[in-house]
């Protein structure tokens, strides 16, 4: 499935939570939970987290502008209470424990807290990094960089931070594109370099406008510089996690030491504030309108819920997210900068079941997997990342036929792939001999059946009965269709001067042509199939065929008429049709190669499809050259007009039908109008 159908589908996603969010009750949460199927569709799903309770101030200590927020392991909460200028410290409840940076802060809006509980702070409007020790004591700072690969002109202005084992401290900048500063604490701060720098794309106008503009129109071009990361965060292992906004696909990276992305999540959000990891290798994205996403280790998204507050107040809506963090209980916490509050979310039982299967999943603990994941299939049996690690669980275990069918039902190609790879594996170990064999006495056969064709009554029966078949008008033109398929020039001739075609058998053609595009739509292997199981539009794709032949048939004899073309429009319907041929020949056997093959043999069903069309293309062109004996030049012109005109055709359609579903509208109206008077 296609990237600009995922976010075009999140879009949807967003109007429909903020239309359909229901009123808050004992029973409801005031959102909708969505996840993503096997075929990149959203779909809702049971709730995974369901509000639990705010958090408005700490102790007696409103917020002020809260810019960030850190859990710790052992349960504390640390809150960058940007406004006034401060860090506060509570446990998970929100009773005060302390203050930190009163007096020393001037607008704080990144933190993080290592595991012996040294705070670091990034000061923006300071231009530094201040460290506290864990009783609140400050035992260093860290100004901007002092070397000439950071930039003279570029300005330090500390806006996030995290830091890693080694005390290498990551920090986004404001206003700084090039990527995430590294600072090493080593001789009182040593610029590393950068991180994670994003990457700037030139579309085809740019590059045109950079060829033919002038150096002064250049000059009030605008820049085209990378993005600068919104927020990160880093997990046990070391990997930081990083959001930007406007970044389509890789707004969300996973990235390692050497700044490499790891996951290229299969759905994201446009304006992204924050993100986290979880307890179970999950990562937890949170949008400035109120989402959660909530994503595994490999980027595959599990859930998506929440929404922006409408005015009522109602608890789990948001106004402006900054943060997000998880708590030891794998609770969400979501700091709410406009509402100036922290919102909770608790998991349900189905998020928890999930959890434990993914962490058991995850160690490689398959068989203890499949427990948990009974349970949540039992809640939903359609939720699609629970059946493909239930698939992938059996496939560890060697089941493979189980494995097969988990897959399946969760769209997994790549684990149908693995699991259909060892099935037919095993059947040519068991059927290999049987299989020679069978082939050997059909060869006999056969090699018998040729050599007595002639002392054989039966045979010598059968041989004439199909002679006088054959001799029938309407079989010997569509055997011709096969001599056209071999040779077009003497084919179009035969058609043109012989009437070795008609209507019928040129109508016979593409009637076997729509059937098998039906057959190959619906009735190919699992692993290039892209139509949801059990939906059919038979109508529709039918008339996309017979409306394309036809239309092409009727603007190209236009063409041909105008231009000095000799042929009628009988030999062209016919001769195209014919050019068809080796659809009827190719389409089945691809059909059946998609049967039999695993991912890295996708390539043979390719081939023979590119084989065919280029086939097909061949013969359409050598018709029309043939037909209306035009010459190469001729022919190529004759095509680019037809295109011209199938275009103004489908443009005249696009318009006429406009106005007729405004006619109808209106007429609708007015019937409704003078309904409502009478």
């Amino acid at each position: 499935m296609s990237k600009n159908r995922l976010r075009s589908a999140l879009v949807l996603l967003t109007a429909t939570i903020a239309l359909l969010t229901p009123v808050l009750s004992e029973a409801s949460t005031p959102y909708k939970t969505y996840t993503i199927d096997g075929y990149g569709y959203v779909s809702e799903t049971q709730s995974a987290y369901s509000p639990d309770s705010s958090i408005t101030k700490i102790g007696e200590n409103s917020f002020s502008s809260p810019s960030d927020m850190v859990i710790t392991e052992d349960g504390y909460i640390y809150v960058a209470d940007t406004g006034n200028k401060r860090i506060l410290i509570s446990d998970l409840e929100g009773n005060y424990v302390s203050t930190v940076g009163e007096g020393d802060l001037v607008a704080p809006t990144g933190i993080y807290v290592t595991k012996d509980k040294t705070l670091y702070v990034a000061d923006k409007d300071g231009g530094k990094v201040v460290v506290y020790n864990s009783s609140g004591v400050k035992v260093n700072e860290y100004g901007k960089p002092d070397h000439p690969l950071y930039g003279d002109k570029v300005e330090f202005k500390p806006q996030k931070i995290v830091v890693n084992n080694s005390g290498n401290m990551y920090i986004i900048c404001e206003g700084n594109t090039n990527g995430i500063v590294q600072i090493s604490p080593t001789e009182g701060g040593t610029f590393i370099g950068y991180f994670g720098t994003n990457y700037t794309s030139v579309s085809l106008l740019q590059v045109f406008q950079r060829m033919i503009f002038t150096d002064e129109q250049k000059a009030k071009m605008l820049s085209n510089l990378p993005s600068t990361p919104t927020n990160l965060s880093i997990d046990s292992q070391g990997l930081i996690y990083t959001v930007t906004q406007g970044e389509n696909i890789s707004t969300l990276k996973k990235l390692n030491i050497a700044g490499n992305n790891l996951i290229e999540p299969d759905a994201y959000d446009d304006l992204p504030a924050a993100v986290t990891t979880g307890n179970f290798d999950n990562i937890f994205v949170a949008s400035q309108e109120g989402y959660v996403y909530e994503y595994s280790s490999e980027g595959d998204m599990l859930f998506v819920f929440g929404g922006r507050d409408d005015g009522r107040g109602r608890i789990g809506l948001c106004g402006k997210v900054n943060a997000i963090a998880i708590d030891p209980n794998n609770r969400i916490y979501l700091l709410d900068g406009e509402k100036q509050q922290i919102h909770i979310f608790k998991p349900t039982e189905f998020t928890n079941l999930l959890h434990d299967a993914l962490y058991l999943y995850g160690k490689g603990r398959y068989t203890e997997s499949k427990e948990p994941l009974t349970k949540v299939l039992e809640m939903n049996s359609l939720f699609d990342y629970a059946n493909m690690a239930m698939g992938r669980a059996f496939y560890q275990e060697e089941n493979y036929s189980q494995a097969l069918h988990y897959a399946r039902l969760a769209k997994d190609w790549s684990g149908y792939s693995d699991a259909f790879w060892e099935i037919r594996n095993q059947w040519i170990r068991e059927n290999l001999i049987s299989a020679i064999l069978c082939i050997i006495v059909i060869s006999l056969i056969v090699v018998f059946l040729k050599k007595k064709k002639d002392s054989i009554g039966a045979l010598v029966s059968i041989r004439k009965k199909l002679s006088r078949f054959r001799q029938r008008t309407l079989i010997s033109q569509l055997r011709y269709s096969l001599y056209y398929m071999k040779h077009p020039v003497d084919g179009c001739y035969g058609v043109k001067r012989e009437g070795k075609a008609s209507y019928l058998s040129a109508n016979i053609i593409l009637a076997f042509v729509i059937v098998l595009s039906i057959l190959g739509k619906y009735g190919c292997g699992f692993l290039l199939k892209n139509v949801r199981d059990g939906q059919y539009d038979l109508v529709g794709d039918i008339g996309k065929i017979l409306i394309a032949f036809i239309v092409l048939i009727i603007c190209n004899y236009l063409m041909c008429t105008i231009h000095d073309g000799e042929s009628t429009f009988k030999q062209l319907y016919c001769g195209y049709a014919f050019a068809l041929t080796p659809y009827l020949i190719f389409k089945p056997i691809g059909i059946i190669i998609s049967n039999i093959i695993t991912y890295s043999e996708v390539f043979l069903v390719q081939f023979t499809y590119y084989f065919m069309f280029a086939w097909i293309v061949v013969l359409l062109f050598i018709t029309l050259k043939e037909m209306n004996n035009y010459s190469f030049k001729e022919s190529i012109k004759c095509i680019l007009l037809t295109a011209f005109t199938v275009l103004i055709v489908a443009l005249v359609v696009f318009i006429l039908y406009i106005l007729f579903a405004q006619v109808v509208e209106f007429i609708t109206k007015i019937s409704g109008e003078v309904a409502y008077r009478l």
